[in-house]
């Protein structure tokens, strides 16, 4: 299975550097998503919920608020103002991450009128791991 370099980097740090199979980002435009070979481009993102597939088929969930990603055949490398990654090793590291994320979402909430499609999607996520 084809995969690609993926980092997801914000002000504050890295929240993602591995690898990935495929991801789907929140564009200005709409979603949408890259793998393996992806022909280059850079464009905006929107407040949404970043979806990483992983080599195990296992999904991991990251909430941002805005930023950038430029995409070429082999790495993808996002730069956003403010993310939060949705996992954890214990219930209480997850309730940690979705008490950051709402966080997130309310200091972005006056901005995007779909916060309400991210806040339901990071639910669905939460209940994933759970």
């Amino acid at each position: 299975m084809d995969k690609f370099k993926l980092e997801i980097l914000t002000p504050n740090g890295e929240i993602y550097n591995g690898e990935a199979v495929s991801v789907i980002l929140p564009g200005e435009e709409g979603e949408f998503g890259v793998l393996a070979g992806h022909a280059s481009l850079t464009t905006l993102l929107e407040a949404g919920v970043v979806d990483v597939e992983k080599e195990d088929k296992s999904v991991e969930s990251i909430l941002i608020n805005w930023g950038v990603v430029q995409v070429d055949e082999e790495k993808v490398i996002v730069l956003v103002e403010g993310a939060v990654a949705i996992r954890g090793e214990s219930e209480s590291e997850i309730a940690n991450a979705l008490e950051d994320a709402k966080k997130l979402i309310s200091d972005i909430a006056d901005a995007n009128p779909a916060i309400a499609a991210v806040s339901a999607k990071i639910e669905s996520a939460a209940q994933n791991l759970l």
